[in-house]
């Protein structure tokens, strides 16, 4: 399985210029996009080069995110070894139950292992929000996304800079995530482009709510992501630090553990530097920004 992402690219599957370099621009993962980037006109264009693409793969984690009211078409005219899976916009469970037979019926037409093909499951509707657990466990479903300009809309919403007004929805997600055992979710894009400051913020306080990747539109917007989203070296030496403690409690047999700045040691914070050390462990995995 490949290296959990951090940083996934959207690129509009009809932009073959945008194609060619993306793999160069030092997402972790790129989304060919068959929907939102892509006119209704230039739908079969956006097919046909996404299905080029993958026919002669760059390095690096490759999606597609489909079309929710063509989502079968989609995934027949892309589906190739060198897919990861897709993005299901508009996610509910009876569409990803759909998604599920056209992603096996290409895996036999290839040869390919069942389950190869994963789903990363977009909550963008009032109707995915109520059903996000049942989303969270639907086949294939390697971990959620969130797509809150579409939510917002569809709600009435009118988010402020810091994400607020949506607050209780990504509580849902990430709460929704943990419970079905999948990977934490993806965030949301940062709409404003432009304004490092903001996106570092935004990026953080997702970090900090429960999400472990985030969506870009523009690569200038990738490097902030990556490092938000990767353990510093302060922080993996403390993660470290916790779990020596902790052994060495283990070795006494006290049972509770104090740092040298008195802070008690319990599962909860063994669980949270282990996830540290967990996310640090697979950056190596990923390429690097271009240099």
């Amino acid at each position: 399985m490949a290296p959990i992402a951090r940083s996934y690219l959207y690129v509009p599957a009809d932009r073959e210029k945008l194609l060619a370099k993306a793999h160069l621009r030092g997402a972790d993962a790129l989304i060919l996009d068959l929907e939102d980037a892509v006119t209704p006109a230039n739908k079969e264009v956006a097919r046909t080069s996404a299905a080029a693409h993958l026919a002669d793969p760059r390095p690096g984690q490759l999606w597609v995110r489909v079309n929710s009211d063509r989502a079968a078409e989609d995934i027949a005219a892309v589906a190739s070894p060198a897919l990861a899976g897709v993005w299901v916009p508009k996610a509910e469970p009876e569409l990803l139950a759909a998604v599920d037979v056209a992603l096996g019926a290409a895996e036999r037409r290839l040869g390919l292992p069942d389950r190869t093909f994963q789903v990363i499951a977009l909550i963008e509707t009032a109707r995915g929000v109520l059903d996000v657990a049942r989303v969270a466990t639907s086949p294939r479903v390697l971990r959620l996304g969130l797509g809150e300009a579409d939510l917002a809309g569809e709600l009435g919403l009118q988010p402020g800079p810091d994400g607020a007004e949506l607050a209780p929805i990504r509580s849902q997600v990430v709460v929704a995530s943990a419970a079905a055992g999948i990977t934490a979710p993806v965030g949301p894009v940062e709409t404003v482009l432009g304004d490092a400051v903001r996106l570092a913020a935004s990026t953080r306080a997702l970090l900090r709510q429960g999400f472990r990747a985030r969506t870009a539109v523009h690569p200038d917007q990738l490097a902030t992501i990556n490092e938000v989203f990767t353990p510093s070296a302060a922080e993996i030496e403390a993660a470290r630090g916790v779990l020596a403690a902790l052994a060495e409690a283990e070795r006494q047999g006290t049972g509770i553990a104090t740092q040298a700045n008195g802070q008690m040691l319990d599962r909860a914070v063994v669980r949270a530097a282990a996830e540290v050390l967990d996310r640090a462990a697979g950056m190596g995995d990923h390429p690097g920004p271009p240099s």
